[in-house]
């Protein structure tokens, strides 16, 4: 009987040591394409901040593939990447910083890719006594300071100049002007009362609470250049694939006519 207990003790024993060689092996394999995660490192204009997550979250729903998200001004963002960042997509808030991308040989089309279109709102918080907004608010001046994002930095930046220059006001109210950083940094200005008035995006304006705290006026289409949004994959990534579903998704005609619940404008050929 001894000897029978003592061969069961065997055997248990080099089973439990095959499983644990079987399970070191597998340790030390590196995951397979069915295990593996589907992740899209992307960087985004911060005029998507308060948009990107949801979007990432349906694109998630409807094809497992998750975005990882970091976001900052364009012109930031395109230096990080001209410098060498890792990075499998690029989405920008304009055309100018893709091109950049492009003409360093780091896409992997001949040319940016549009995805939506901005739109440039007169923002101030409801219990300012400059409410209600109308289009003569900057027009009028009777108003401490007005933040904007940098131009230099921010497509929107550049929006908010143009559309000042355009209502023949900039120069009148340049010494009013606060400079943010990026377009999201100029929404958190006007929201804490750091500034009076902002110049900022309808993305950030749409949020619940922006249209909680406070009201907008859009800037007419006409006092600055369309703001149309565009993205690029890179060359060298290894989730050209993925990248480019997301892409595809967000130019779908089924997710463009949804684009106005988000502050984003379809561009002008969606794909189907």
């Amino acid at each position: 009987m001894r000897r029978i207990v003592t061969k069961a003790k065997q055997y248990q024993r080099g089973m439990n040591l095959a499983v644990a060689c079987l399970v070191c092996l597998l340790g030390a394999l590196p995951c397979g394409a069915q295990t593996a995660a589907r992740e899209v490192h992307v960087l985004a204009a911060s005029d998507l901040q308060p948009v990107m997550p949801a979007l990432a979250a349906e694109f998630e729903h409807a094809s497992g593939i998750k975005l990882v998200l970091s976001f900052g001004s364009s012109a930031t963002l395109a230096t990080q990447i001209l410098n060498g960042d890792p990075v499998d997509l690029f989405l920008a808030a304009d055309n100018t910083f893709p091109e950049k991308i492009v003409a360093a040989n780091l896409a992997d089309t001949p040319a940016p890719i549009a995805y939506a279109r901005g739109t440039l709102v007169l923002w101030a918080r409801k219990d300012s006594p400059l409410q209600p907004l109308t289009q003569n608010t900057l027009r009028d001046g009777k108003f401490a300071s007005l933040a904007i994002a940098n131009p230099d930095h921010a497509p929107y930046g550049r929006a908010a100049v143009a559309a000042l220059e355009w209502m023949k006001v900039y120069d009148a109210v340049k010494a009013k002007i606060v400079q943010a950083e990026n377009i999201a940094q100029t929404a958190q200005f006007v929201e804490s009362g750091n500034a009076q008035l902002g110049l900022i995006s309808l993305t950030s304006a749409s949020t619940a609470h922006m249209m909680e705290i406070g009201a907008f006026e859009r800037i007419p289409r006409e006092a600055y250049p369309e703001i149309r949004q565009c993205a690029v994959v890179m060359r060298k990534s290894m989730h050209r694939g993925d990248a480019h579903a997301f892409l595809d998704w967000m130019r779908s005609a089924a997710v463009q006519e949804n684009l106005t619940k988000y502050g984003l404008e379809r561009v002008d050929e969606p794909t189907h």
